[in-house]
């Protein structure tokens, strides 16, 4: 049986090295998928077909070869979150929903993607968030065979828990994911970063 494994980082930075271990393991790349804040432009794609994502200037070094980890790399604004580089299976319902803003349409923006896959309302919501605030979330489609060793990479690169990123939202007085809330600008993703790194 196939279950979607989700893990939580402060940023792209850090989840991508979850997704290059993951895929060492065998998970196949068409079962990855990442979607990350990029309020700041830090990452951009460097060339159109090799897709790899780098940092932008003055944050220091390279991330190397994420296009050759994950098809479909591509920058996109999500209603409610922002700019968001985003890789993998998740992509086309991504794409949807930025489309779909852009002609005014309703849709289910990072959430529907995010339930659509699988992962309840309630979680999808504060995943959205989490990425809305500057994080990362991997999603990962596993066979039984392969979810505890899914988690465990997850865990050994920081994974955050949920319910406790919750708690902390709804100590700000967070009360469900807004998909007309502003976006993050870069000074505010990174408060949020440092702020949540520092607990």
């Amino acid at each position: 049986m196939t279950q979607v494994i989700i893990g939580m980082f402060e940023s792209f930075a850090v989840a991508h090295k979850a997704v290059a271990q993951l895929k060492s393991a065998g998970i196949k790349p068409d079962d990855l998928s990442i979607v990350a804040n990029n309020a700041d432009d830090a990452y951009k794609l460097t060339d159109d077909t090799v897709a790899e994502v780098e940092y932008g200037a003055g944050t220091g070094a390279a991330v190397g070869g994420v296009g050759g980890l994950l098809a479909g790399l591509g920058l996109m604004a999500i209603p409610g979150v922002g700019p968001v580089v985003a890789a993998g299976w998740l992509v086309a319902t991504l794409a949807g929903a930025a489309a779909g803003a852009i002609a005014g349409a309703a849709v289910g923006g990072l959430v529907g993607a995010f339930t659509q896959a699988g992962i309840s309302n309630e979680e999808a919501e504060v995943l959205a968030e989490h990425v809305r605030r500057g994080g990362a979330v991997i999603c990962v489609r596993a066979d039984d065979e392969h979810a505890s060793n899914v988690r465990s990479i997850l865990q050994r690169h920081a994974s955050i828990d949920l319910a406790t990123r919750r708690s902390s939202f709804e100590a700000d007085g967070w009360g469900g994911f807004d998909t007309n809330a502003r976006p993050l600008n870069s000074h505010e993703v990174h408060a949020e970063r440092s702020r949540h790194s520092h607990r």
